[in-house]
């Protein structure tokens, strides 16, 4: 790839994804795979204000080697420096980014009952810091290419050639191939103007309807508003968290959601595809679910904790979202996610509350919101995909129709 365009897309991401503040600090997550970006993407941090650049970096071969070695009481254990590093970070509120190029099947064949609980009580730990920051600061995610990514994706291709296609395709798909930042500013004013126009219909709930057996309802929480694009710190400073981004999306009602939902998609979760999935719904929780292939890592991810069972996010995307048109399965739920309509299991956003910025987080949850330790989002929009919303009025709008907007 040229190094004019790895800068360019360093540039997004510090400039338009976390637009680094004067004298802010930023953390950069990223594997070690990624040399070359890192470096370039550190320097653009610095030319856009930041004080400091930490680069936190991991090895998916020696997490998968620490999974297999250590017991579950050391592999769940937060140590007092990592607490006292989150402390820091909630006093000090760095923008922070997370580069992901990781082997989709790097985790493969590890203990998922051990894993899952190791990572059950290290979020206990973290997740108060997580609600305490939580939109204080900018964060993004956005990927590159490794090797092994790459190839997976395109078997037939030299590595070289797999990793130069993955680039062509991940900037394609992020918008950031020709003028990255322009192509930003344009689409972020398209997704507001949709955003504006669902807001102004009052809806109190979404009808799905698919000929793949997709008949679902969700209820809507009064005073909530869909967002997409750019978002805002409660500080006033504009990011995009996703870099790509294709969605609207909007926080549910804990607690209404009916029905049954077939998955379109693989979700790729902890390394492996869940494939082929069914989940019904009762009482706005997942009740039944079944799947062709890795049930049981299903399974493990309802009942992360008491409310993973529960939805936190109904996420509109076109079936003829560019990402969709490519053809590719990512293997990857941040590009994936933006190839078509989404649900969440698992924690909601507080900001799609409106005047939230005003109110504990507390009365965030008593509002509707689900709370929950995990928040992983599944595919179900579909090429015939209906839905329809329901107004205050009782008046029903279609929102999507044949698997793309119907306005």
């Amino acid at each position: 790839m040229q190094k004019t365009k790895m800068r360019a897309f360093a540039k997004l991401i510090a400039r338009k994804g976390v637009n680094i503040q004067k004298k802010q600090p930023v953390i950069i997550h990223a594997e070690l795979d990624q040399p070359e970006f890192i470096t370039i993407l550190a320097d653009e941090c610095y030319k856009a204000g930041a004080s400091e650049v930490d680069v936190r970096w991991s090895y998916q071969p020696l997490d998968k080697v620490g999974i297999r070695h250590k017991s579950l009481k050391t592999l769940s254990k937060t140590e007092d420096w990592e607490i006292e590093r989150m402390k820091h970070q909630e006093s000090t509120l760095p923008a922070v980014i997370y580069i992901l190029s990781e082997d989709p099947d790097g985790l493969s064949g590890i203990n998922q009952d051990k894993y899952s609980k190791a990572l059950q009580a290290r979020k206990k730990i973290s997740k108060p810091f997580r609600d305490r920051m939580d939109n204080k600061y900018q964060w993004c995610i956005a990927a590159v290419p490794g090797e092994k990514w790459a190839k997976k994706l395109f078997p037939t291709l030299s590595k070289k050639a797999a990793v130069e296609k993955l680039w062509d395709e991940i900037l394609k798909a992020s918008r950031a191939d020709l003028d990255p930042i322009a192509q930003w500013e344009e689409h972020n004013a398209n997704i507001a103007r949709r955003c504006e126009y669902l807001n102004s219909l009052g809806l109190v709930s979404l009808k799905y309807k698919s000929a793949n057996g997709t008949d679902f309802s969700v209820g809507l929480i009064p005073g909530t508003k869909f967002q997409g694009g750019a978002g805002k710190t409660i500080g006033g400073v504009e990011y995009n968290a996703n870099i790509p981004s294709e969605e609207v999306f909007i926080s549910p009602m804990k607690g209404m959601a009916e029905g049954k939902v077939v998955s379109t998609k693989p979700l790729s979760y902890q390394s492996q595809l869940i494939e082929n999935f069914t989940i019904t719904f009762k009482d706005g929780k997942a009740v039944e679910y079944t799947a062709e292939k890795n049930g049981d890592l299903l399974g493990k991810l309802i009942n992360m904790d008491e409310n993973a069972a529960y939805l936190g996010e109904c996420a509109l995307v076109p079936y003829t979202s560019p990402i969709n048109l490519s053809g590719i399965l990512f293997y990857n739920t941040l590009f994936d996610e933006n190839a078509a309509c989404h649900l969440a299991l698992g924690a909601g956003f507080n900001d799609c509350i409106d005047g939230f910025e005003n109110m504990t987080f507390e009365e965030c949850i008593e509002k509707g919101i689900n709370d929950s330790m995990v928040h992983e989002d599944f595919m179900i929009g579909s090429e015939d995909l209906s839905i329809i919303g329901t107004c205050a009025d009782g008046s029903e709008v279609q929102i999507f129709r044949d698997g793309n907007w119907a306005f």
